[in-house]
């Protein structure tokens, strides 16, 4: 019998591959890094302040009941168990609620998967601080560009949830380089990610969050975490998933519907000289996404005209078709346009409290000024997407009309928070449950993280 002929490799998966097992290796530039350590505090603090909701609740519970091998904590907790057990948990815990970090051309969350899974498998191997903050950029590269080979919003709109492959792809690129892997074996770890991909964007009808929470982060991070940990134990598989007969790419060709063939060369475009974290959102608000923009321009409002609740005859809020359709008048405070536009014109600003204070949503106060916001979804704006940009009209009892239109939001990557207004989002999101001393002891942690010789080292900063 003729020996098999080997697979034929192609360009894309070789240089991918060898970007991955190399990553550890290679030090990102210091602006890279610094904003890498802003997205790893940004969604500890998710984690944290997302261990009391619901969705972190149950993740919590389910992965206490499984047991297993004590290899990565669980956060908000003292519970210490399976890598792949601590990325779900850990995963959902950093989507329980609307404050963890986005990515607008890939349209993902990319923290809340990729770095759960990063955490998770940098406690395993007991890699140090530097290993660790190279592997969630390197995640971040590997995830975005994974729905944009897809054309992330049309793939999106063809019923499929971006938000679920592509932070599942970086989540195991991440925990592949932290696990050691060689380039031939990156390659099975990519082909064990390709076969765990999926994702249906009905997340959308998920009233209670639970399992948006799932699909957005304890499920990429858990199988991202799996594919690595198989390849490492020595499970072999497919060469090039992304080419050749029956390949990723060719199960997930969206050409008839959407008019585009998929763009598998968008995977290694620029790699190692456009970092995607650096073009990620930090979330200024703790609210859902197409929220951020009319809150900005509400609070530029208020603060330039004085504006008090009793002075607004009505509202009328702009945003993408798709941002309306998702806000509008949703039952859970943190995701509901008009009634977070009545708390702010209220409060004259937006709290993490403020915005998940369900009794408010019956407040008779908060219901009359909430009954006098409009919500429109706007061609034009539809049209600016990925760039979610609001506009908020104001009609006053003296007759006045005001209007602001927010481009950038703060937190974008058109328009960045500094290190500080990071720092204090997120001291304010863990201070209520870790307590003001450990949540400052773990800002200045992560703020130092090039120093840490172990990710251990972290565990008793993040248990409450």
């Amino acid at each position: 019998m003729k020996p098999k002929a080997k697979s034929e490799i192609s360009s894309v998966m070789r240089e991918l591959s060898a970007y991955i097992a190399g990553a550890l290796t290679r030090p990102l530039p210091d602006a890279v890094a610094e904003k890498t350590k802003h997205h790893l505090l940004d969604t500890l603090a998710a984690m944290v302040s997302g261990s009391r909701l619901l969705p972190g609740r149950k993740a919590i519970a389910y992965v206490k009941a499984l047991g297993g091998a004590k290899e990565a904590c669980v956060i908000g907790t003292r519970l210490v168990t399976t890598a792949e057990h601590a990325a779900l948990a850990n995963g959902m815990l950093a989507h329980a609620d609307e404050t963890d970090d986005s990515h607008a051309p890939s349209l993902t969350h990319p923290g809340c998967g990729i770095v759960p899974a990063a955490l998770a498998m940098a406690e395993r191997e007991r890699r140090n601080g530097k290993e660790l903050l190279r592997a969630i950029a390197l995640g971040y590269d590997v995830g975005c560009r994974l729905t944009m080979a897809l054309h992330a919003y049309d793939f999106r709109d063809a019923g499929h949830s971006t938000h679920s492959f592509g932070p599942m792809f970086g989540a195991a690129a991440a925990a592949g380089a932290l696990a050691g892997l060689k380039p031939g074996a990156v390659r099975h770890l990519l082909s064990y990610a390709a076969q765990q991909a999926s994702g249906v964007s009905c997340w959308m009808r998920d009233e209670e969050h639970v399992e948006k929470a799932f699909d957005f982060g304890g499920m990429p991070a858990r199988n991202g975490v799996a594919a690595a940990a198989m390849v490492a134990s020595g499970f072999s598989g497919v060469e090039d998933v992304f080419s050749g007969e029956r390949n990723f790419f060719v199960a997930y060709d969206e050409t008839r519907r959407i008019g585009k063939a998929p763009a598998p060369e968008r995977l290694t475009r620029g790699l190692g000289a456009t970092y995607e974290i650096v073009n990620t959102n930090i979330k200024r608000w703790s609210v859902g996404s197409p929220i951020q923009a009319p809150l900005d321009s509400l609070l530029e409002l208020i603060r330039a005209h004085r504006l008090r609740a009793d002075d607004v005859v009505g509202i009328t809020v702009r945003v993408a078709h798709q941002g309306a359709n998702t806000t509008d008048n949703r039952a859970m405070p943190d995701i509901c346009m008009q009634h977070l536009c009545a708390v702010m014109l209220i409060d004259g600003i937006v709290t993490f409290e403020s915005a998940h204070d369900e009794r408010r949503m019956r407040d008779p106060r908060v219901l009359a000024v909430r009954s006098r916001v409009e919500l429109r979804g706007d061609d034009e704006l539809t049209r600016a997407m990925p760039a979610r940009q609001g506009i908020v009209e104001v009609r006053l009892k003296d007759g006045r009309e005001l209007r602001h239109h927010t481009r950038a939001v703060r937190g974008t990557a058109q328009n960045p928070m500094t290190r500080a207004e990071v720092d204090e989002k997120s001291f304010h999101l863990m201070a209520p449950i870790l307590g003001a001393r450990r949540a400052r002891a773990l800002c200045e942690a992560v703020w130092a993280s090039e120093k840490l010789a172990d990710a251990r080292e972290l565990r008793p900063l993040l248990r409450a």
